[in-house]
């Protein structure tokens, strides 16, 4: 009975000594929280000051009309990004045109496969909504192609016509980027060496060196810039090949006749 006793104390104490000890080594949720997960609420002036967003991260920004609001995304091959934009507009205002705007890394303006990218509220609308569905980034085009390729795309929300009275009203607006992986139906061949990320800033290599190295975007694709060879190409190339080797041996079993012919 009294080993029995002793056993349990032991054991009582070692309980309470790897209790705290497993309380300290397990993540805090209020440390985890907000590392990155958190959408911005807030928009840059240009494109240099583009406030960085990430694919299916809803951001939110207040400003007046007659801002230029900025954001930027990443986007890779085979992906067929969507900008939608929500504009909510102050209680009393005339009629007012928005257009959302889309660049690639190298400034050149993306066409809108589809969608509304310019629309007019009119007089007394509580909000004006925009979309644009870009084309499928490209692994690689010609250098005088204006072909989405992968890297930073930004976006460019403001309004382009007004009255005079409603400049500078406050405005709240909010952006959202989803894209679709198309795949092998809108891939070609080649990539490109780097993404379309310009260098916003620069660094020195080394301290005391006076050198400078451009520092690209701090973001980018989960797996990686165009990280994998694989396309569903690959998938009907091979069906392809197959079909042809059977319709191959089709037509020579149909043509090549019974044999040799009798007398010969």
């Amino acid at each position: 009975m009294r080993a029995i006793r002793v056993l349990g104390a032991a054991l009582l104490a070692l309980g309470l000594a790897a209790g705290p000890a497993a309380a300290d080594s397990s993540p805090s949720p209020s440390a985890s929280d907000g590392t990155g997960g958190s959408a911005p609420t807030q928009a840059g002036t240009s494109f240099r000051t583009a406030t960085e967003i990430q694919q299916g991260q809803q951001a939110t920004a207040s400003g007046s009309t007659g801002d230029y609001l900025y954001w930027s995304f990443p986007a890779d091959t085979g992906q067929r990004p969507t900008v939608e934009a929500t504009v909510k507009l102050p209680p009393t205002h005339g009629a007012q045109t928005w257009q959302l705007d889309v660049y690639d890394g190298l400034r050149r303006r993306q066409a809108c496969q589809y969608g509304s990218a310019t629309r007019t509220a009119d007089q007394g609308a509580s909000s004006v909504e925009l979309a644009c569905v870009m084309r499928t980034v490209r692994g690689w085009a010609e250098p005088w192609a204006n072909d989405p390729l992968p890297g930073t795309y930004y976006v460019r929300l403001t309004v382009v016509d007004l009255a005079a009275a409603d400049l500078g009203q406050p405005v709240n607006a909010a952006v959202r980027v989803d894209s679709k992986d198309i795949g092998g139906p809108a891939a070609v061949d080649g990539s490109l060496g780097k993404p379309l990320v310009p260098g916003i800033a620069v660094e020195s290599a080394a301290q005391g060196d006076d050198s400078k190295t451009a520092v690209l975007s701090s973001f980018g694709s989960r797996d990686g810039w165009s990280s994998g060879w694989w396309s569903d190409r690959w998938v009907w190339t091979g069906i392809g090949a197959v079909l042809a080797a059977l319709a191959g041996i089709g037509g020579y079993a149909l043509t090549r006749g019974s044999g040799r012919p009798p007398g010969v």
